[in-house]
């Protein structure tokens, strides 16, 4: 069953694209027009072209076979990121030749303007200047090399992430306890299973108390994470291994023959959880118990602002002590905006994923940027609401674009500390 609508977008993409491979071959022109080689000469005119078309129609084609039945596989998401890679340069290069275009389009008004009917012999709009093009060249090498960076290397540039917590109420025996969080897994993604364990094995090195998945185990079938439940089983912890479901869990996003084939996959998914080793939670809690104290983890079912909403609160609450210490897993980050930070029941913590920070953005000491702000409030790190707290997870794999760039997949470790007054 091939998605029809999303194709018509695809191609009318794929037409703007190869506009753009006119008047970028112009550009090109300026550039080589006094060469002394010929041969150097095609080779970059034609060699730009066969390139860049080529790379357009794979891009058609790749999403021509596309199924819903199965989703977007690592060759999809190959295609989809060459394409988008091609397309920003080409874009850039665009910007900046334009703007030498447009100066020299007010020159000719101006000298048209200025010659009062006397013709000088001269063309009133002068030539591209070749520095433009040199210029052009140059600014969108930028985004060029960088989305291929993304690509080979920053999609699995795994960095660690620790923060440290303080709360009054936090039970004694738990003072100092680490809880390690991994969150949108996306397993039917990787192409590169050994570049993806040293992911896995810094997230086995941080020794931590406790670990946490908060959901998007697959991308859409419970089979993506075959593959890798043994790697993904190493992570063990003392006082054991956790998860909930994320919205690509329940498998809403491909086509399924019946309801029944489509509750057969989240069963199954389920299971995988089982043999990973870890404890899903569906709307519920336990105790996690330490030196003759405890605290509670809840774990709830998806709840999205814009996405599904099975996830039941109240549910997962039943039971737990009014003054227990809480650890909310759960997947959404608008969850804990809409239901948590200002819910009766305090709940001191908050782990949850989902954005995956876009992939995309900036993170240096004092600014922070990504495109994903525009549509989450809390979108990566930490927020604090009277001392409610909610870490998002940047995510630990990709989906879509077969890249990372300046939001690097995440392992996060949260220790716990008792606050003394």
């Amino acid at each position: 069953m091939h998605n029809s609508g999303f194709l018509k977008v695809f191609a009318i993409i794929a037409f703007i694209s190869l506009l753009f491979d006119w008047y970028i071959h112009s550009g090109l022109k300026t550039l080589t027009t006094d060469w002394q080689s010929n041969l150097w000469r095609s080779v970059v005119l034609w060699g730009y072209l066969v390139i860049s078309v080529g790379v357009t129609a794979l891009f058609l084609l790749g999403f021509g076979a596309f199924s819903t039945a199965s989703g977007m596989r690592p060759f999809h998401e190959w295609m989809l990121s060459l394409f988008l890679t091609f397309f920003v340069t080409k874009l850039v290069f665009i910007i900046v030749l334009s703007l030498g275009d447009l100066g020299r389009f007010f020159v000719g008004i101006f000298n048209m303007a200025g010659r009062s009917g006397n013709a000088s012999g001269q063309p009133a709009f002068p030539g591209r200047r070749k520095f433009i093009s040199e210029i052009a060249v140059l600014v969108a090498a930028v985004p060029f090399t960088s989305f291929f960076y993304a690509m080979f290397k920053g999609k699995y540039d795994y960095k660690l992430h620790k923060t440290t917590l303080y709360f009054e109420d936090l039970p004694d025996a738990f003072d100092g306890f680490t809880i390690t969080q991994l969150s949108d897994i996306h397993s039917g993604s990787f192409d590169n299973t050994e570049a993806m364990q040293r992911g896995i094995d810094l997230a086995k090195a941080q020794k931590s108390d406790l670990f946490v998945f908060t959901g998007d185990l697959v991308n859409n079938a419970a089979s993506e994470i075959e593959p890798y439940i043994d790697r993904f089983g190493q992570i063990k912890a003392p006082y054991g291994q956790f998860s909930i479901l994320g919205n690509h869990d329940y498998g809403d996003y491909i086509h399924w023959d019946s309801l029944q084939e489509k509750a057969a996959n989240l069963d199954k998914l389920k299971q995988h959880h089982k043999e990973l080793g870890y404890r899903l939670l569906l709307d519920e809690n336990v105790t996690i118990e330490k030196g003759g104290q405890s605290i509670s983890l809840i774990g709830i079912q998806n709840w999205g602002k814009g996405f599904i909403q099975v996830g039941d609160l109240n549910k997962a609450l039943e039971g737990v002590p009014k003054d227990a210490f809480k650890v909310l897993l759960s997947h959404d980050p608008t969850h804990w905006e809409e239901q948590v930070r200002y819910n009766p029941t305090t709940i001191h913590l908050t782990l949850s994923g989902h954005t995956h920070g876009a992939q995309f953005g900036v993170e240096i000491p004092g600014f922070r940027w990504s495109p994903v702000k525009y549509r989450y409030v809390d979108w990566a790190g930490l927020a604090n609401e009277k001392n409610r707290y909610l870490y998002v997870n940047r995510g630990f794999g990709f989906l879509a674009f077969s890249g990372r760039l300046g939001i690097w997949p995440e392992v996060t470790v949260i220790e716990l500390k008792k606050k003394v007054a």
